[in-house]
């Protein structure tokens, strides 16, 4: 049986103002989207509200995950389901190192939930050297990168580098990469690229949010989104990723009749991503 994510009519605000205006689309495993606009039109607004930021309300709509109601569950039980959200802007941890942080989180999401210990029990540390050993190696990531404190002192590729093992260790159903290439150059952007394509297949969906078609050169989707002022206005296939490349959204928020909107509300904290 397909996993399937479905979000239908999302309405959502930050601070009072609105940011997703209705926002539907659905995602099935073995499948890759990809949600493309510019900035301030919601993209990580989406992204954050899936796994359950609390600065995020959601006003109307419904997001289900194999049926079940996930705007009803805290992050780390969307997590449980099979949720995984790789960030934009991923929070360095000094004194907590990636292999200490990656067996905690494997842990938590393969708990079951009939155990009757009061403290997760975790992955046999053998076993979980081993997995990660394999991990690793097969992303091309020298052993020494798992002792390094969580995003601390990393570089830009490194973080990201980092978020795609987290997604090959945890092996969630539908993923949400919020703009994974944000910040590197472009050898980085090829080695993050590959490292995602290795994990596609049939079991895993993929949502890639993004503002450039260059990420998608190496994995590329089966869907194509546009999204402007906090609502899907097209969808295709690769096709439209090369329209937004040779044209930008100018031509679609022209023909949507949409204007720029940029960010009003002075209240609105300037560190939430939109």
């Amino acid at each position: 049986m397909s996993d399937e994510l479905v979000i239908k009519n999302l309405h959502v605000s930050v601070s009072g103002e609105e940011i997703l205006k209705g926002l539907s689309v659905a995602i099935k495993s073995g499948e890759i989207h990809a949600l493309m606009g510019p900035n301030g039109c919601g993209k990580s607004t989406l992204a954050n509200t899936l796994m359950g930021h609390p600065n995020y309300d959601v006003d109307s709509g419904n997001v289900t995950f194999n049926g079940i109601d996930i705007l009803e569950l805290e992050p780390d039980e969307r997590a449980k389901l099979g949720l995984f959200l790789a960030f934009q802007y991923p929070t360095a941890i000094p004194g907590v190192t990636l292999a200490n942080f990656l067996r905690m989180a494997v842990s938590a999401v393969r708990t079951v939930e009939n155990n009757d210990s009061a403290t997760t029990p975790l992955v046999p540390m053998r076993e979980f050297r081993k997995e990660l050993r394999e991990k690793m190696k097969n992303m091309g990531v020298d052993d020494s990168f798992a002792r390094r404190y969580l995003n601390d002192g990393l570089s830009g590729g490194e973080k990201k580098r980092a978020e795609v093992l987290q997604l090959a260790m945890l092996e969630p159903k539908i993923a949400v990469l919020d703009e994974t290439d944000s910040g590197l150059d472009i050898d980085a952007i090829k080695v993050v690229g590959e490292n995602v394509n290795r994990l596609v297949g049939p079991d895993l969906g993929i949502l890639i949010i993004t503002h450039y078609p260059r990420l998608l050169n190496y994995i590329k989707p089966d869907f194509v989104h546009v999204i402007l002022d906090g609502r899907i206005v097209e969808s295709g296939g690769w096709e439209l990723a090369e329209i937004l490349e040779a044209e930008g959204y100018e031509a679609i928020r022209e023909k949507h009749g949409i204007e720029f909107i940029t960010q009003t509300n002075p209240n609105l904290d300037t560190s939430i991503q939109i």
